[in-house]
């Protein structure tokens, strides 16, 4: 059977533990699976010490604090390791799921040292460091969180990465930048400069509103003895739409916010008017905000796959909704994808099969990040470039982590089959068969 090929960095403990011991054996290669040999040398230290951290990762199962303390105890032992980078990132990730700041901080900072534009590390260290009570912590998270403001900054300005139209893109750096503006006015109001603590984080806050930016306004505004002036904020953070704000800080805000209320009236006699404005005002400001977005892209806030409009090779634009009442078979591929090469005759052989149905519609939809790769390869190749599509933030929707990656859709528009990979000499009866079952719903 053909596989597809992958994109990304799996971060899971078990799939750290294969990368750590097969790294160390120096057969970090694509394919390892089948050209490893079956044991390594004995007489071979890089191969001992592989075998004994196998070892004591496979003990570790799949708790992250066994894992953390069997890395550990193997730097210890070997402390001049050659993979004491892999293993300290390791360390970072294990201490991340266990929740565990000393050691987010710990081997965060010393990833980051080597490796300064690691987003997901720099948000965990910055966190940990504002919840630390060591001396120094509030320096420190100030120093990485305009580290990662800079590097938010510059992303602006680029293409945005596969899986995301322009707008996504924007939405999701614009979040970043909204919150760890809040960090930066959480650790600067740490260290006394009240003031500039409150613009940071209306400055985050007026770039993406979230209940983060507007608890940093209202905890900073008290303490600058302006209650009255923190209300607002306060109630905004109660009442915003937003994923991450957990139910117990909604209950937090809901405290601090009744509390500030009762000093200045002496009871939450009226509170209710200023919450319900909150809502209004809040819900509004999200609404107005899709709104521009939907101008700019309308694929913006698509969630369902008929909501998208995707985009043609040749510039054409396809409203999927136009499609509704019809099989759809998305044929997901990119440039950069050996098997996806392998797998187009058998495509266009099950396309012929249906050729004269007009039920049934193929829609090849390149992944790459670079478009302007596609059509000068489709020429190259021969491939039609009739039906070809850009995903236009469709992937992300779909879950499409592979290539090539065959969806079929029925006639609402549901998906009722997902092939990954594909077996060559099964492939094209395979797709047939589910493309017809897709026609009788």
């Amino acid at each position: 059977m053909w596989g597809s090929a992958v994109r990304g960095h799996p971060a899971e403990m078990r799939l750290l533990c294969a990368a750590l011991f097969f790294g160390m054996l120096g057969w970090a290669q694509p394919g390892w699976t089948q050209n490893a040999p079956a044991k390594a040398p004995a007489s071979d230290p890089a191969a001992d010490e592989a075998q004994q951290l196998s070892q004591a990762l496979s003990e570790a199962g799949n708790s992250p604090v066994d894992f953390v303390r069997a890395l550990e105890k193997h730097l210890a032992k070997y402390p001049n390791t050659t993979r004491r980078n892999e293993i300290e990132r390791a360390l970072v990730k294990a201490a991340i799921e266990a929740k565990d700041d000393k050691r987010v901080i710990e081997y965060g900072e010393r990833v980051l040292a080597r490796e300064p534009s690691d987003a997901q590390i720099l948000d965990k260290v910055i966190r940990a460091l504002l919840v630390s009570g060591a001396g120094n912590a509030s320096e420190r998270a100030l120093k990485y969180a305009r580290q990662y403001e800079e590097l938010l900054r510059q992303t602006r300005s680029q293409p945005p990465p596969g899986h995301f139209s322009e707008a996504q893109w924007q939405e999701e750096v614009d979040k970043g930048l909204g919150r760890v503006l809040a960090c930066e006015a959480r650790a600067t109001g740490n260290l006394g400069r009240i003031d500039e603590a409150i613009a940071l984080a209306r400055r985050g806050y007026d770039i993406y509103p979230t209940a983060e930016a507007a608890r940093e306004i209202g905890r900073w505004l008290v303490r600058a003895s302006r209650e009255k002036d923190a209300l607002v904020p306060y109630a905004d953070a109660f009442t915003i739409p937003d994923g991450r704000n957990t139910d117990a800080d909604r209950a937090k805000d809901r405290a601090q916010l009744g509390d500030v209320y009762r000093k200045i009236y002496g009871s939450e006699k009226g509170l209710g008017d200023i919450v319900l404005e909150a809502y209004d005002r809040t819900t509004g400001l999200l609404a107005a905000r899709r709104l521009r977005l939907r101008q700019n892209d309308p694929n913006a806030q698509a969630s369902n796959v008929l909501e998208f409009t995707i985009s043609g090779v040749d510039g054409a634009k396809l409203p999927l909704a136009s499609l509704k009442g019809k099989a759809v078979v998305f044929d997901f591929w990119a440039t950069w994808c050996g098997p996806c090469r392998v797998q187009h005759p058998l495509y266009e052989e099950v396309k012929q099969r249906f050729h004269d149905s007009p039920d049934v519609v193929f829609l090849s939809v390149n992944t790459d990040d670079e478009r302007e790769l596609v059509a000068p390869f489709l020429k190259e190749n021969h491939w039609e470039q009739r039906q070809v599509y850009f995903e236009d933030g469709l992937s992300r929707v779909l879950a499409i982590t592979s290539m090539p990656t065959t969806i079929v859709l029925d006639r609402h528009g549901e998906v009722t089959s997902r092939m990954n990979g594909f077996v060559p000499e099964r492939f094209v009866d395979m797709l047939t068969d589910r493309i017809k079952d897709a026609l009788k719903n």
